[in-house]
């Protein structure tokens, strides 16, 4: 087997157009040039040098070979250029995941992280919160994003968002002007769902059982879009994060109202597998994480979780 080294010292013999100037040139002895051109020359069953002409002519084979040599320490050192442009994110990939609703989290902080880093690509991979940890494992991407803390034993986490479940309906509802109201006048209302099995669905279904108010939920939409349009337009009413509603309260096209049985508090973490080695794009968009929660306060924050 032939490598970088012996093409290293068989291209120096091929351009200095001698084994002695070669030496002085690798500051090596002749003879221990004169060994590895040798070796070569036994690990491809060719004789690259003319000896007889005495001036380091090339043979035919070594024709032949000098000019993969010269291709394959070019590759060499194209792929060290490579390597320093990733240290110093001149060039890269960062892959996240994240479902629909948390992936509004990650909005300001890839729109920060872009800024610094305008030559790395980011992409999001959209994927149900419960389908994170595998996808992590399967190394299809470096970071996801959740709102439950999956085994710490494995995953690193880290608290970046403090979120709470919102209770909206429409302006022309007519609980739009109460401001707070009672679980038990809701058991008339007709709740727009979400039709993906969640830890937060189930919380909803057993705070109505508790209080023994019926829970109708006549009709399930795939997406929170789908579910915010079908409130604003008047079609019922919906508990989604508030994170997903912030913008349509800010304008006025949904109208929160406080239900004090229902307030669910709700942290998003970034999620990576404890025993990995993160690119540095990812490294560089954690510390973008933690200056933008320095810089905004909460809801944003910056809080590693402890493994125990």
């Amino acid at each position: 087997m032939m490598d970088l080294n012996q093409l290293e010292t068989f291209l120096a013999v091929a351009e200095e157009r001698g084994f002695s100037r070669a030496a002085q040139r690798l500051h090596r002895t002749q003879p221990a040039i004169s060994q590895v051109i040798r070796k070569l020359e036994s690990s491809v069953g060719e004789t690259l040098f003319d000896r007889a002409a005495r001036d380091g002519s090339l043979t035919a084979a070594g024709e032949l070979l000098r000019d993969y040599a010269l291709r394959l320490l070019a590759l060499r050192r194209e792929a060290a250029s490579a390597l320093d442009e990733l240290k110093s994110l001149e060039r890269g990939r960062l892959q996240l995941a994240a479902n629909e609703y948390t992936c509004l989290y990650l909005l300001p902080a890839i729109d920060a992280f872009r800024l610094e880093f305008p030559h790395i690509n980011v992409t999001v991979n959209r994927m149900l919160a419960s389908r994170i940890a595998e996808g992590l494992n399967l190394r299809t991407f470096e970071i996801g994003v959740v709102s439950y803390r999956p085994d710490p034993t494995q995953f690193r986490t880290i608290a970046v968002y403090g979120d709470s479940l919102a209770f909206v309906v429409s302006p022309g509802h007519a609980l739009a002007g109460a401001g707070r109201v009672s679980i038990n006048e809701l058991g008339q209302e007709n709740f727009i769902a979400h039709n993906v099995a969640s830890p937060l669905r189930r919380r909803v279904i057993e705070a109505f059982q508790r209080y023994r108010t019926p829970l109708n939920m006549a009709i399930e939409l795939p997406t929170i879009e789908a579910i915010k349009r079908f409130v604003a337009m008047g079609g019922g009413v919906a508990l989604v994060p508030h994170l997903a509603v912030a913008q349509e309260l800010e304008k006025g096209e949904l109208v929160r109202v406080t239900v004090d049985e229902l307030e669910m508090k709700r942290v998003l973490r970034l999620v990576h597998r404890r025993q990995a080695t993160l690119s540095y794009a990812a490294r560089a968009f954690l510390r973008t994480v933690r200056s933008l929660a320095r810089n905004q306060g909460p809801p944003f924050y910056y809080h590693v979780e402890r493994a125990a």
